[in-house]
């Protein structure tokens, strides 16, 4: 219940009267009243009620906050003011007594001057408004008046004609704040002109979802008129594609009250391609009322194909990107090919093939006349977006394809322009009529195909084949372009994979044809090699082996690398294992032997700005005393394998490696047991990017320890731990298991291996006494064909040592293989072979040794030295009992 006012004083109510003022600056008429009765007719002054043009207004104040509530007439109050002809108050409603403050008991039953005072211009005023309002039927004008706390209030009156059923007219006045009921009346305006003057389609729709208004702009968007819209829902207004899709969102956005925003759909139109962009948001009144829904619908066909074009191209500069990735690094023609052609599926085709000249497969010289028909073609790459034994039979990896003359593949070859073919009729021009892959490109529904040409500097090295299926549109000629710069970006790297293995291919020939074709067996030593070049990606190396055979049967094992890759590391290390083994022919002591070549390392380097750097392990094995002699160049240390037992790795004295210098290389001497596995290798073998070395040397014998398997099948198994991928490396691996068949000195129940020894006093007769003792004991052995020659050297060599030496002479033969005869003596200096005139008498000893031995050298031992030669014995040596 509303507090009562408290009445003011007459006098003071008076006073305040008269201070306010209708300011009616402007007297034209204005719309007539809309609210009159109908129950008489109307007068004649209603009839000729028109418009009248407002009085001029200062601004507006901005509207202030008002209360929240349900409609337009919450914010803007309407006070309700009705007089009678003389200009006496008959009603003062509550809200004009709530807007000016005067309440209705002070001007109920009063006249014009008890709101105006007695000014007479003002009440003058006033009763003109009310004539005219009486003559035209309404007015309108902006008034200025001050409320009952002596404030004033800027308002917009309207002035109506009223007429009771007795025909007694009234004069109705509506009172509103002018500020408020401008800025509602600014709102509709800018409203209307945002609605019908936007290129954007707006549209309202109530909570049953139909249109409750529509601006021009989306009635042309969906193709009919406002009026066809208004009380229908967008489901019955948009084509079946389209109705479904906007329905459901609408639907979504009433029931949760989440917006949608800037969703792009295709445009409803099939027959014009396009897409929008639609927001849809809940409509709610002032008290949070649900009123519907209302949209703002875009056409964006423009931008979206724009957005859709950068995208395009962002993909294919991935694609690019992604390609180079895959292809970059890799030096096989081959794997290129495959790469190449899985990139490209189902990115840019469905089914791709990479075809190349079988020189670039293989990394030959490409041929110098023009491709033919003739030219030999391998199909080294293929993918398909859905594997099929049909896809397998179009493009089967591998496979050699032949092609006619003037067929697609043919004019491409030797013109060099891409092709492309869109109708499936003309697929036979790929191939003949009967060719199965034409079969199994119709029935996977093949309907395009480009034929791209991989290039390189001018010259074709192959096809990139790219098909599309299905419902999948054809090519178009970007795409045609695209693929055309993916085959020439492949086509480099595939050539320059050619000429990598091409150079690759010549290093390794000249590698293999520098180590030993064949390594020499003998009696108690079972050997066994392995040479595997490095992973692709790398050139080859340095690594080698060696098996030399010594006096007095016995064998060098020598594994080396020398640092670098390549032809240049190839031909360091034919000269280096050619200088390791015309050295072991001296016999040296391994430690000896390393510091020769140490010494030699500059006359076997490639230049003077190329140092040799190589490390090597040289072991010497004697299989009559089981004796190992070792020594190493900063290699790898080598692994002893007793039978039954776990491998060891040997402690050697690690010298730098040859070319390095500065620390003294030292042997090892072991005895070892029979049946004991001698393991040389390469870092390439235990060492990768991965994993430590010791790692890859425990590896490595785990392999080997606790097998009785032979040294052939032992290689075999190290070679299959190497995971190629990660081991860059040539690898270089001699296994050698060491043990005698047999005793190897005379008296033996092994008649293959004997050796006998005698000390011979140097005097003239040593020489008839050598020769005896050589022919009882090799017609004991059964070795008369060898008896004269035997006798004649060893004449010459013990007649040497008697003529430089007055010490005790030693003589030796072993049998095994070879018959060897050694004859010692302790004067340190070799002898020395030359050439011999016709008239001399002497210095022909060593030329009948040079010619009539199979082999013959010199070594020292101790002080002296030991001068020896050899003798193949004979496959089937007659037996005889001297």
């Amino acid at each position: 219940m509303r507090e009562p006012r408290r009445r003011p004083s007459s006098a003071a109510a008076h006073a305040r009267l008269r201070r306010g003022a209708v300011a009616a600056r402007a007297e034209a008429p204005h719309t007539p009243p809309r609210s009159t009765r109908t129950d008489q007719p109307a007068t004649p002054t209603q009839q000729r009620a028109r418009p009248a043009a407002p009085y001029p207004v200062a601004d507006d104040p901005a509207v202030p906050n008002g209360p929240r509530g349900g409609g337009v007439l919450d914010v803007v109050r309407v006070a309700i003011v009705m007089m009678d002809t003389s200009g006496r108050f008959v009603l003062w409603s509550p809200a004009a007594e709530e807007l000016l403050g005067w309440p209705s008991e002070t001007l109920v039953g009063r006249g014009l001057e008890a709101l105006l005072g007695d000014d007479p211009e003002l009440l003058r005023r006033g009763r003109e408004v009310i004539a005219a309002v009486l003559r035209d039927g309404g007015w309108r004008g902006p008034a200025l008046l001050r409320n009952r706390d002596d404030e004033e209030v800027a308002l917009d009156a309207r002035l109506s004609l009223l007429v009771d059923g007795d025909g007694v007219p009234f004069v109705l006045v509506r009172l509103a704040d002018a500020a408020k009921l401008g800025a509602v009346e600014r709102d509709l305006a800018l409203q209307d002109a945002l609605f019908e003057q936007s290129p954007l389609g707006i549209a309202v729709f109530d909570r049953q979802l139909r249109y409750v208004r529509v601006n021009e702009t989306l009635a042309r968007m969906n193709g009919l008129p406002i009026a066809d819209h208004l009380g229908r829902t967008a489901g019955e207004t948009l084509p079946e594609r389209a109705a479904d899709e906007v329905s459901a969102i609408q639907r979504q956005v009433l029931a949760t009250g989440e917006p949608v925003v800037d969703l792009t759909v295709a445009g409803p139109d099939p027959r014009k391609p396009g897409f929008r962009s639609i927001s849809y948001s809940r409509l709610h009144d002032r008290t949070g009322r649900v009123l519907g829904v209302t949209g703002m619908i875009m056409d964006v066909t423009d931008r979206y194909r724009a957005v859709a074009k950068l995208e395009h191209a962002r993909r294919r500069l991935a694609l690019l990107n992604e390609l180079g990735t895959r292809i970059g690094d890799l030096l096989d023609p081959v794997r290129i090919a495959q790469e190449l052609a899985s990139a490209l599926v189902p990115a840019l085709a469905d089914y791709s093939g990479v075809v190349l000249l079988q020189a670039v497969a293989d990394g030959d010289d490409l041929p110098h006349h023009p491709h033919t028909r003739l030219t030999p073609l391998v199909m080294s790459g293929t993918a398909a977006a859905e594997p099929s034994p049909l896809a397998d039979t179009m493009m089967t990896p591998g496979a050699p394809i032949t092609m006619t003359e003037g067929s697609l593949f043919a004019r491409v070859l030797r013109s060099g322009i891409a092709e492309q073919l869109e109708a499936p009729a003309l697929l036979e021009e790929a191939t003949t009529p009967d060719d199965p892959r034409l079969r199994a490109s119709y029935e996977l529904g093949v309907h395009s195909i480009l034929t791209v040409p991989l290039r390189a500097r001018g010259i074709v090295l192959g096809l990139l084949v790219l098909s599309r299926a299905g419902r999948r549109e054809g090519f178009d000629r970007d795409e045609l372009a695209f693929a055309g710069e993916l085959a020439d970006r492949a086509g480099s790297s595939i050539d320059n994979a050619r000429l990598y293995a091409r150079e690759r291919a010549a290093a390794l020939m000249l590698q293999r044809s520098l180590l030993p074709q064949s390594v020499p067996q003998l009696p108690g030593v079972e050997i066994a090699h392995r040479y595997v070049p490095g992973s692709i990606g790398t050139e080859v190396g340095g690594d080698w082996f060696d098996v030399i055979l010594l006096p007095q049967g016995r064998v060098a094992l020598v594994v080396g690398d020398v640092m670098g890759h390549g032809l240049r590391a190839a031909a360091t290390m034919g000269r280096l294992r050619t200088a390791v083994r015309t050295l072991a022919g001296l016999d040296l002591p391994p430690a000896t032997l390393l510091q020769h070549v140490h010494d030699l390392a500059d006359d076997l380097a490639q230049g003077p700005e190329e140092a040799l750097i190589a490390t090597c392990v040289y072991a010497v094995y004697d299989p009559a005393s089981r004796r190992l002699v070792l020594a190493k160049a900063g290699h790898t240390p080598p692994l002893l394998i007793p039978v039954g037992e776990s491998a060891q790795v040997l402690d050697l004295p690690s010298g730098t490696p040859l070319g390095v210098g500065g620390v003294p290389f030292a042997s090892v001497e072991l005895t070892v047991a029979e049946g004991t596995l001698l393991v040389l290798y390469t870092d390439g073998l235990v060492e990768s990017r991965t994993e430590d070395i010791d790692v890859g040397t425990s590896r490595l014998s785990a392999v080997l320890e606790g097998s009785d398997a032979s040294v052939e099948e032992l290689c075999d198994r190290v070679i299959g731990t190497l995971q190629r991928e990660q081991e860059p490396d040539d690898v270089a691996l001699l296994l050698a298991r060491l043990g005698s068949s047999g005793p190897l000195v005379g008296g033996g129940s092994d008649p293959s291996v004997l050796s006998l020894a005698w000390t011979l006093a140097a005097e003239p007769t040593a020489a008839s006494r050598a020769r005896r003792l050589v022919r009882a004991t090799l017609i004991d052995w059964g070795l008369l064909p060898l008896l004269d020659t035997a006798q004649l050297l060893v004449s010459e060599l013990v007649t040497n040592s008697v003529r430089y030496t007055e010490a005790p002479i030693g003589l030796r033969l072993s049998r095994g293989r070879t018959l060897l005869v050694e004859v010692s003596d302790p004067s340190p200096d070799p002898p020395l072979e030359r050439d011999s005139a016709g008239t001399d008498e002497g210095g022909r000893g060593l030329q009948l040794v040079h010619r009539l031995a199979d082999r013959w050298g010199t070594r020292s031992e101790g002080s002296g030295k030991v001068v020896w030669f050899e003798q193949a014995v004979p496959p089937d040596p007659p037996v005889h009992g001297g």
